[in-house]
């Protein structure tokens, strides 16, 4: 008798221990170092939610920057890679789709970055590298009918939205998409 309610004892305390006070300290603490992160990075117009600038969104339209091409279908709930090795002839299919369309809507820019070839490993990044914010600037200079003057500005949103590497030193430089697209509308 005396263990099953030293084991009733620890059950109840363990309970208490990851299912209450573990959780608590974990949110209060991503609320506390990390409050973007932890809410989302909801990006609001007129005070209503438009997206989050943590997770890629489905963009086609010639008048905005695309993200990276998702394996997900931009699906948060079935986040995933292609799984596709390097010899898959699915990939150098997709590869090649995704090249000629890229190739057709900036036919003066010649050969696509690679970040807009292949899909990241969540399937949901919103980040693309400089480069690919670049390539794609005509297009979207273009679209919205933009003056020189315009486009310049534009390039410099694009500068404004740069982010460098992770700490200073893990990663490469990148530009998110949906606060890129955002501020954007915003320039318009």
């Amino acid at each position: 008798m005396k263990i099953l309610i030293q084991s009733c004892m620890i059950l109840l305390v363990m309970t208490a221990l990851t299912g209450l006070v573990y959780p608590m300290l974990v949110t209060g603490a991503g609320q506390t170092l990390f409050r973007d992160q932890a809410t989302g990075q909801i990006l609001s117009r007129d005070g209503q939610p438009i997206a989050s600038a943590l997770i890629a969104q489905k963009i086609t339209s010639p008048k905005y920057f695309w993200p990276r091409p998702s394996a997900a279908d931009y699906n948060a709930g079935s986040s995933s890679g292609s799984n596709l090795g390097p010899i898959s002839a699915d990939l150098k299919k997709q590869y090649e789709e995704r090249r000629k369309a890229l190739m057709e809507a900036h036919p003066d820019q010649g050969e696509p970055p690679q970040d807009l070839l292949f899909t990241s490993g969540s399937g949901l990044d919103p980040e693309i590298s400089p480069v690919a914010a670049i390539y794609q600037l005509n297009r979207v200079a273009k679209a919205r009918n933009f003056s020189e003057e315009q486009t310049a500005k534009l390039k410099a949103l694009i500068e404004e939205h740069r982010y460098g590497p992770t700490l200073g030193f893990m990663g490469d430089a990148r530009v998110n998409v949906m606060e890129l697209n955002f501020a954007l509308d915003r320039m318009n």
